[in-house]
């Protein structure tokens, strides 16, 4: 079980290092496509750590996701979201809900 673990932990791991490869991905085409995106994994994060009884607050586990503070990251990354994309967010978001 704990090589299970480790080996978990470096594919998460390689998948936040893909994500930083991929600045250009947007949160929002990420949530779109595939109904996640980088904040998610900070949310789940902090989720994660509260049922072990550990306190991560939000701006730690999204600079462990950035790789940096959340408002750098999106100062220097993410662009304003098309009404396309937005409209999509809202169409799925909605489905979601029911």
């Amino acid at each position: 079980m704990e090589k299970e673990i480790e080996i978990q932990a470096a594919v998460f791991r390689r998948l936040l290092r893909h994500l930083d490869s991929r600045k250009d991905v947007q949160n929002i085409e990420l949530m779109n496509l595939a109904g996640f995106c980088r904040n998610c994994f900070s949310k789940w994060t902090v989720a994660e750590a509260e049922k072990l009884g550990v306190n991560v607050d939000i701006d730690e586990a999204r600079e462990q996701v950035y790789g940096m503070p959340y408002d750098e990251w999106k100062e220097k990354y993410q662009l304003p979201a098309t009404e396309e994309q937005l409209a999509k967010f809202n169409e799925l978001q909605a489905k979601k809900a029911k």
